[in-house]
């Protein structure tokens, strides 16, 4: 009993002081972020602003939106109609990427292992978002197209929206939840791509694992023949994403300075063996004096956040966007 006494006490003591260390690392990102927070606002808030006004071209749209014939559509001759009743698997696997991405932007505030800042981070996001869901909006108010949506049809009730009495009503998105599912007329192209897809390039670039990179990849094309199936979106609207989103990342991200790399950063979170710290003892040794172990190159080197700059060029965390 009381060898079971003193490993219970042993281990209680390590979960105590292991949580003491990750409150502290959690604190210590924490400022770090909020002071990056300070000096980037505007573009974050510009960013979250232009998702309220994406909201209000959508449901302004839908007053416009006139039900007709279903147009003929060779996704929908392919793919089986998932029907009402399945209709929530192509929202279910959209919600677990966009939740799985919100956590991963959050992961630096916690894991050692980090790459980016998470205020910067979204910067880019946003960034690719707004830059995205521009054109969607030119797009759609360009031509409407009778919705194939099951509400969106002829007969139903919420193809059509009743002209509304005040300004406010539309300004203050009345009923947004149900703007949000039962919108029609909001067409090309795809806005759950849009997320999608900006979402898995973004993970594609900084992320670290190999195996949810081609995971992520898998399930856009999944997410994508589900919104088909389901005939939310034609054909077209899904084509279209596909290939602007992908365009607007790769023009956008041009323009962009690039964020600063954090991996030869802070300490780690966990203790380290005698062996690993020596080892990282050794390498960072061999960092500072700017010998990184390759004999061609001796060179003095300055280190900043996790980089080597030659020639003295200095650059500030919170310089990358």
């Amino acid at each position: 009993m009381d060898e079971v006494a003193l490993i219970k006490k042993k281990n209680t003591m390590y979960l105590a002081r292991e949580a003491s260390k990750l409150w502290r690392k959690i604190a210590s990102e924490t400022s770090v972020e909020f002071q990056i927070l300070l000096e980037k606002w505007q573009l974050l808030l510009a960013g979250i602003v232009f998702q309220y006004i994406h909201g209000l071209a959508a449901r302004g749209v839908h007053y416009l939106h006139r039900p007709g014939p279903v147009l003929q559509d060779l996704g929908f001759m392919i793919l089986p109609e998932l029907g009402i009743e399945n209709s929530y698997i192509s929202e279910t696997v959209f919600t677990i990427i966009f939740i799985s991405f919100v956590l991963w932007t959050f992961h630096p505030f916690i894991y050692h292992s980090k790459r980016f800042y998470t205020v910067l981070l979204w910067r880019r996001v946003l960034a690719f978002l707004v830059a995205s869901q521009f054109l969607r909006i030119i797009t759609f108010y360009s031509t409407q197209l009778p919705g194939p949506n099951y509400h969106c049809r002829e007969g139903s009730k919420l193809a059509t929206l009743p002209r509304p009495s005040n300004a406010w009503e539309v300004l203050l998105l009345t009923n947004f939840r149900r703007g949000v599912l039962y919108g029609c007329g909001d067409l090309i192209f795809s806005s759950h791509m849009i997320f999608t897809l900006v979402f898995v390039r973004t993970y594609h670039k900084y992320g670290s694992k190999r195996f949810i990179k081609t995971l992520a990849w898998m399930m856009s094309v999944i997410q994508s023949l589900l919104i088909i199936a389901s005939r939310k979106h034609y054909s077209v609207d899904v084509v279209v994403a596909w290939y602007t989103v992908n365009l607007v990342v790769f023009f956008v991200d041009k323009q962009l300075s690039e964020m600063p790399d954090r991996t030869g950063g802070a300490a780690p979170l966990l203790p380290l063996s005698t062996k690993e710290k020596d080892r990282a003892k050794e390498e960072n040794h061999k960092l500072l004096n700017g010998n990184s172990g390759d004999t061609a190159d001796w060179r003095q080197r300055t280190q900043m956040n996790g980089k080597h700059l030659e020639n003295g060029n200095h650059a500030t965390a919170i310089n990358g966007t």
